[in-house]
């Protein structure tokens, strides 16, 4: 209950440590970013979260709309956290925990929770369509080898997200990693269920993972997306579910540093990494993407201003990328990142989550600078 977080709550200064990056002075908040408000900010939505308790106001849909702009991106807290020793997020997560039980919750929430509960993921369409992306690959289903391939939402069913699993598989492959997938049998990590704020149907999809896992004696886990990276590392832990759990472009680091994975050179070019914020922040993994990177012959790693911790998201976090809550606009984070991307010189952004390769991708599109720069999964550089 939000009432749980009551000391965390009055904690805040309302100093404005959550919306600047002070170690470089730059704004790192998306929602705030785009709409200039206090309540777009931690700021306002724990001062939100404190008139509710002092029961100043009540929780209704149009306040929500403000809290569910936020991606979740985790920048708030790396600020405040070091700042005051407040933890935005957590408030932030529990307003969305109860908008959710009181059916407060906007319309494009409410709808990608109905499709998770039909379909059991956003895109509206059948189990069995979930292995068509490895589709003409020499891909096993899991029986027994040593790690699961574990694809999620986007890499089954997201064209892009399609093309970046069958990448990764095979850059898995070529360094000899012995690994199978789920196929129709796989379900949905539900990270973005709980992170808008269903924490009750996030139970159902982790626990019924958990079980299909052990009942198949998976006990190690490679991750397409940072997002199920997060879920399977953090949170399935609670229901039982301890699993080895490593992001590919993990696995793909200790290959190349291993000499089990050869690295073919490219023509010269500079590339400049976009981090993810659930490999990133959440997750303190800065080093393995950039270390893949360096290791390629003829790329010149070139950091944008905003970078590592204080990363500016895509705007694709927190279910925004299926609910479209922070809305477009050239005030998108997306958009205002491929700009600082362009302003290091790089001609390639490169990354390592599906949700900020299309964010990313649709940006490039909008501000018609497809002449000026594109953007590269990480694995694509290993082909």
């Amino acid at each position: 209950m939000l009432t749980d977080y009551r000391s965390t709550i009055y904690h805040c200064l309302k100093c404005g440590a959550c919306k600047q990056a002070f170690d470089i002075y730059m704004p790192i908040c998306p929602s705030g970013m785009k709409y200039g408000f206090d309540s777009h900010y931690a700021i306002g939505r724990i001062s939100l979260a404190r008139a509710i308790i002092d029961g100043e106001i009540n929780l209704d849909t149009a306040l929500m709309h403000r809290v569910y702009t936020c991606t979740h991106c985790g920048a708030c807290d790396e600020q405040c956290h070091n700042a005051v020793g407040v933890d935005p997020l957590r408030v932030i997560q529990e307003l969305k925990y109860e908008a959710v039980d009181k059916g407060l919750i906007p319309p494009e929430v409410r709808d990608y929770l109905k499709n998770m509960n039909v379909y059991g993921n956003p895109y509206m369409l059948p189990a069995e369509d979930r292995g068509k992306w490895s589709l003409n690959l020499d891909i096993k289903s899991f029986a027994n080898q040593e790690y699961l391939f574990y694809v999620g939402d986007m890499g089954s069913y997201d064209a892009l997200g399609q093309q970046i699993a069958r990448s990764v598989a095979k850059a898995l492959a070529a360094a000899g990693i012995s690994f199978g997938i789920l196929g129709d049998k796989e379900m949905t990590d539900g990270n973005e269920v709980n992170l808008v704020g269903e924490k009750g149907l996030y139970e159902y999809f982790a626990t019924a993972n958990i079980n299909l896992f052990k009942e198949l004696g998976i006990k190690k886990i490679i991750t397409l997306s940072p997002h199920a990276y997060n879920a399977f590392k953090n949170d399935y832990p609670a229901w039982g579910g301890d699993f080895e759990v490593q992001h590919y472009s993990q696995i793909l680091a200790q290959a190349i540093s291993n000499k089990k994975l050869k690295v073919k050179g490219i023509e010269k070019v500079k590339v400049t990494f976009h981090d993810p914020c659930f490999l990133g922040r959440h997750n303190k993994e800065y080093d393995a993407p950039r270390q893949i990177l360096k290791a390629i012959p003829g790329v010149e790693l070139v950091e944008m201003e905003r970078s590592r911790n204080n990363a500016l998201c895509c705007g694709g976090g927190g279910g925004n990328f299926f609910t479209d809550m922070l809305g477009s606009g050239t005030k998108s984070p997306s958009r205002i990142r491929v700009h600082e991307a362009i302003d290091t010189g790089a001609k390639i952004i490169a990354t390592t989550c599906p949700k900020c390769f299309n964010m990313l991708d649709d940006a490039i599109k909008a501000e018609n600078a497809e002449d000026q720069i594109t953007i590269k999964d990480l694995s694509q550089f290993l082909l």
